[in-house]
């Protein structure tokens, strides 16, 4: 029985040695892997210089027409064509009848008022050989002269207050001066373009009844383009300071140069920007469009020495510099941009600029790769 318990004990003994070789072993491997590798992290850099640039400072503008007019009419009656049939793109010129209103009531009703009125000076000749026969034949000419599809003639010049006072009484002045004002006003059954331009929408078709101040149709003046451009608040100043620009289309073109024309007072709250309105001068083989997208574009020649750096390396005015391995930030000056990328000040030569923003770990090497 001894000898029993004696072998187990010793079974039970080599098996802890193999165990406690077997766990030490496996420490003593373990123990290499356990020691912290550092790693190490690459970055875009940039290698500050710093230089006098050229600024080119941009923005986004449309092009507007400097005139346009809602036609509408005074007068109510019946819409009826004009010269040709307006459409929106349809082009006009100066002094075309561009949309009428049916005035063949109102004609006659002048018709009827100038025989009326013709009758009236017919009554009086008798009266006026009587107490003024030296008057006689200015008043007989002048109704010889009253015409229904003509303008009223001039009214005679009177010669003394009696003259004057006797025509008053018999209401020649008050239905003469009527009779005018309704020739005026059939001027407005008509409407002619006050410009040569293009239909730009319509909102009533010939046979429609016309109001007064019923929009009939929006028209554009062409030729005569201004540039509406919205322009950030710090970048103003740059703005005016430069007071001719060039414009570019969308394939990067020279479309042509203006100079500002006005600048609104008012800033949109959410841009925080105000419109800045330039006149425009294409060249000769370019061609513009109302409504048509442009790049307005200044340059001028920076004051102080700074880099260009992409717009993405810039955070609350600073930007990470790459120094012995380790990363930390510097504080800059912004002295201009452009679409992707920021003119600034305050860094050294040889400074390594990171160009992509990014959080590095404690412990972990970081090197550049210069771009």
């Amino acid at each position: 029985m001894k000898i029993r318990q004696i072998v187990i004990f010793g079974i039970f003994l080599l098996i802890s040695a193999l165990i406690y070789f077997r766990l030490n072993s496996t420490k003593k491997l373990e123990k290499p892997t356990k020691k912290e590798k550092k790693e190490i992290t690459y970055l875009p850099v940039k290698i500050a210089k710093n230089s006098l640039k050229e600024f080119k400072m941009s923005s986004y503008g449309q092009i507007n027409p400097t005139v346009d007019l809602d036609i509408s009419f005074e007068v109510q009656g019946v819409l009826e064509y004009g010269e040709k049939t307006l459409k929106p793109g349809v082009k006009f010129k100066k002094g075309q009848l561009l949309y009428q209103v049916n005035n063949e009531e109102a004609f006659y009703s002048l018709v009827a008022r100038k025989s009326q009125f013709a009758s009236m000076i017919l009554a009086l000749l008798p009266d006026i050989e009587l107490d003024f026969p030296s008057e006689k034949n200015k008043w007989t000419l002048f109704f010889s002269r009253i015409n229904n599809t003509e303008l009223m003639p001039p009214m005679p010049s009177f010669t003394s207050n009696k003259e004057k006072m006797f025509f008053t009484g018999k209401s020649i002045l008050a239905e003469y001066y009527t009779i005018r004002g309704i020739e005026t006003r059939m001027n407005k059954y008509f409407y002619l373009a006050p410009f040569s331009g293009t239909v730009f929408d319509v909102y009533a078709e010939p046979g429609s009844l016309a109001s007064p101040g019923l929009r009939i149709a929006k028209i554009v003046k062409t030729g005569d383009y201004e540039v509406k451009v919205p322009i950030s608040i710090k970048n103003l100043s740059f703005f005016k300071k430069e007071t001719f620009a060039n414009f570019y289309d969308s394939q990067d073109q020279l479309v042509g140069k203006g100079k500002i024309l006005r600048i609104s007072d008012i800033v949109n709250q959410k841009t925080q920007s105000t419109d800045v309105y330039y006149s425009i001068s294409v060249n000769s083989e370019m061609q513009i469009y109302n409504g048509m997208f442009l790049t307005v574009s200044i340059s001028k020649m920076s004051e102080q020495e700074n880099v260009v750096i992409p717009r993405i390396a810039l955070e609350n005015n600073s930007v990470q510099i790459l120094k012995d391995g380790k990363v930390f930030e510097k504080n800059v000056v912004v002295l201009g941009n452009k679409p992707d990328s920021l003119y600034v000040a305050n860094l050294s030569d040889g400074d390594q600029v990171v160009l992509e923003r990014t959080k590095i770990e404690k412990n972990k090497i970081v090197k550049g790769i210069i771009r």
